[in-house]
């Protein structure tokens, strides 16, 4: 597949003045907020749409699925509290710009997608940008086991409860951030493992999700 990436002053342009409305909208994280500057949005969508590409929107990516919201990214990114060199599993690749901007943290991103299509096209478009987390093609309800444990997880799709599945793949002291609801909307909420049976939860703002699809999903 041939692709044909331009990134110019009128690019660089538009993802400073996101950042800047993503500062507006309370992300304070400088780490987050310099990632969001750097990753080229516009290179996920087809170049007919690169006008949308840095406004502050979900935007359909076929398949059913969309790319994030970029203050979404900022928001669930942010609350991971990413060290450089955490492993990291992502469920639901999706686009891949999550991915591209956990890498650009200095994070080990391990990330699943049960969609082929969607699979096939991040394992392509990412390289090419330069950026390799270790992608995965399954049921991201299930996580990654023969990885496992992880410092933090990251789901990317809404879930009626938390699968337990994916509990047990979080290291003690790691963070694991999802939304939890029904199909109309999810609260964001971020787990601490403090025991190996032992999780600190925090529920946060209500966010809606694609719903995340697997066995261990309902």
């Amino acid at each position: 597949m041939a692709y044909r990436f331009i990134d110019n002053y009128r690019e660089k342009g538009a993802r400073k003045q996101l950042v800047d409305i993503l500062k507006q909208k309370g992300i304070e994280d400088e780490d987050v907020l310099k990632a969001i500057g750097k990753v080229q949005r516009h290179y996920f969508f087809d170049e007919t749409f690169w006008n949308q590409a840095y406004r502050d929107i979900a935007f359909p990516i076929g398949e059913g699925q969309t790319i994030s919201q970029p203050y979404t990214v900022a928001y669930q990114t942010q609350l991971l509290h990413i060290k450089k060199g955490d492993k990291v599993l992502e469920i639901g690749t999706g686009s891949g710009y999550q991915a591209c901007i956990l890498l650009e943290l200095g994070a080990n991103v391990y990330t699943i997608e049960r969609q082929e299509k969607l699979y096939e096209r991040t394992t392509q478009v990412l390289p090419y940008m330069g950026y390799k987390p270790q992608f995965f093609l399954g049921d991201g309800s299930k996580g990654i086991p023969e990885h496992a444990p992880y410092d933090k997880i990251i789901v990317t799709a809404g879930a009626p409860l938390v699968p337990d599945t994916l509990l047990k793949q979080l290291n003690i002291g790691g963070i694991m951030v999802i939304p939890v609801g029904d199909e109309q909307s999810q609260k964001m909420v971020t787990i601490l493992k403090i025991g190996e049976n032992d999780y600190e939860k925090h529920v946060l703002d209500t966010f809606r999700f694609v719903p995340l699809v697997g066995d261990k999903a309902w």
